[in-house]
């Protein structure tokens, strides 16, 4: 019995080779309107589908498909006798493959259309093909992706006909598909004409993870697509299978990587929070100044790295306990080195860090918020006191604002140009419910003890206490959000602190600024709060 396939398709992506090779195979091809016409003018012998239904096209093209010498075609039982000889008492012929994609609702609706447009929009005839050759899996092939040509030719090329593996594939594919587009539609008209604002979020691929947020707790991790460099898409090359937080602390480090991703940088996260962050002329340079921001809170911590990792910059972290190292790429030997490190570190490869992803979500008890994702440094850049601010200071104030961003608030962060153009978080306070605390009793103590490092390992030929002095006045500090009143500024003062950058906003920014001016210190209001709850 002759074979035949049928297709019907918005993307026309490598379809005519498709296409011939089924004809070489022996497929009758039976399509539709504008398939039919691109098929023919690649001189592909082509059946219209009115031949085969005994029907034009109907009401503009609304009615092609829908028909029993299709479908009777696509959903009989092949080994089934009764199926059978109704089949052939009907004259109808066998349809063994169903290539069809559906009208571009998504992108008709992004273009914000009329009603009338966006609901000529809704395909009818081709959902219909797919799941009814989808529902028939056992005997029909079905295609809804260019991509899967190949392996069905292939397959069809070597064995006479696809796979019982490869058609459930399909089928599943085909389903996903239609469910996808459905939802579209769904949520489309529920806000058009009932005035329901919907969100539909599909994930598969789910995975189970070594265990939850804590050891009694079973997690499993399931992936959205997307091209954007994420726990989504990274590669395990080496260690333990990853726990509940281990992928929360991944993307913590990987969102200030991507924004530093024009340097060689590096971030160390420790439950969430960037315990260091630097940049360096090297990676290996940007690895040790990171690493010396909170020696302590870097054992067993996560470390993304902006560039591929070479042996020099892997040597570094020699008799040092960390749990995950994420970095677009790794040289052969620094791999090695890393895997005889420890059976245990997990070795990820992220590749090129870049940010694509518009929205972000929190998911509660009972609902989710979806939010715009954080863009942007500034949306001005006004200095508000009688102190001027650097411009040789703004290089290390963006810096230190991406550092802020991603701690947890209440945070204050202090960044340091610790050599010409190379920036290091010198000290921070985050997760704090007021803002002072988070100076006085987290990011000071930090700054001191990092200081006191530096000054024993012989960094500095002046005495101490100027040592100290001069540094921190160089340093600039970031808040994520306004001053609600002046007592920051003065634990800022107190410890010579001389640039400050906040959002500004607050119902008492005179107040703090005529403070600022008391002591000399130069403010930045940049009109952007980063909050990260």
């Amino acid at each position: 019995m002759e074979r035949r396939a049928l297709i019907s398709v918005t993307d026309k992506k490598g379809l005519d080779n498709f296409a011939k090779t089924l004809t070489d195979l022996g497929f009758e091809i039976v399509s539709t309107g504008g398939t039919l016409k691109f098929l023919i003018e690649k001189g592909i012998k082509v059946t219209p589908i009115e031949k085969v239904t005994g029907f034009k096209e109907m009401i503009g093209g609304r009615v092609k498909t829908l028909h029993p010498n299709i479908h009777g075609g696509i959903l009989y039982i092949r080994d089934n006798k009764g199926h059978e000889n109704e089949i052939v008492s009907e004259g109808i012929k066998p349809i063994d493959i169903v290539v069809c994609n559906l009208y571009l609702f998504k992108e008709t609706v992004k273009k914000n259309p009329t009603l009338e447009d966006a609901i000529e929009n809704i395909d009818i005839g081709g959902v219909t093909l797919l799941r009814a050759a989808a529902k028939n899996f056992k005997y029909v092939t079905v295609i809804v992706d260019s991509s899967d040509y190949e392996i069905v030719a292939k397959e069809l090329l070597e064995k006479g006909n696809t796979s019982y593996e490869t058609r459930k594939r399909l089928c599943v594919k085909a389903f996903t598909h239609t469910a996808d587009y459905d939802s579209a539609i769904e949520t489309y008209l529920s806000e058009v004409l009932i005035d329901n604002k919907k969100l539909r979020l599909s994930f598969d691929s789910g995975v189970n993870l070594r265990y939850g947020e804590n050891w009694h707790q079973t997690a499993s991790f399931f992936k959205k697509y997307t091209n954007e460099p994420s726990v989504a898409n990274m590669k395990q090359l080496h260690g333990k299978a990853l726990s509940y937080n281990n992928y929360l602390d991944i993307e913590a480090a990987l969102n200030p990587a991507k924004e530093l991703s024009q340097y060689n940088a590096a971030v160390i996260v420790k439950h969430l929070n960037p315990c260091g962050i630097a940049t360096g002329k090297t990676l290996l340079d940007a690895l040790k100044n990171a690493w010396d921001g909170d020696r302590v809170s870097a054992y067993g911590s996560i470390i993304a790295l902006t560039r591929n990792v070479d042996l020099e910059t892997a040597s570094f972290l020699k008799g040092k306990f960390v749990e995950v190292i994420v970095a677009p790429s790794y040289n052969a030997d620094a791999l090695e080195f890393l895997k005889n490190k420890s059976k245990d570190i997990r070795i990820i490869e992220i590749g090129k860090l870049f940010t694509s992803e518009e929205k972000i979500y929190k998911f509660l008890i009972g609902g989710v918020i979806e939010q715009d994702r954080p863009k942007g440094l500034y949306e001005k850049w006004e200095c508000v006191t009688k102190e001027p601010f650097p411009e040789s200071k703004k290089n290390l104030g963006l810096f230190t604002i991406i550092a802020t961003k991603y701690t947890k608030s209440n945070s204050i962060v202090l960044g340091m140009e610790y050599e010409k153009d190379q920036f290091k978080v010198l000290g921070s306070g985050v997760g704090q419910p007021n803002r002072v605390d988070s100076l006085k009793k987290l990011a000071i103590p930090k700054i001191y003890e990092n200081l006191e490092n530096m000054w024993n390992e012989g960094k500095s030929k002046v005495d101490k206490e100027t040592f100290f002095k001069e540094k921190i006045s160089d340093c600039v500090l970031v808040s994520d959000a306004f001053f609600p009143f002046d007592d920051t500024v003065k634990v800022a003062a107190e410890h010579n602190i001389k640039y400050i950058i906040q959002s500004g906003g607050s119902i008492r920014d005179k107040e703090v600024i005529e403070t600022s001016d008391k002591f000399g210190i130069s403010m930045i209001f940049t009109g952007m709060r980063y909050f990260n709850h």
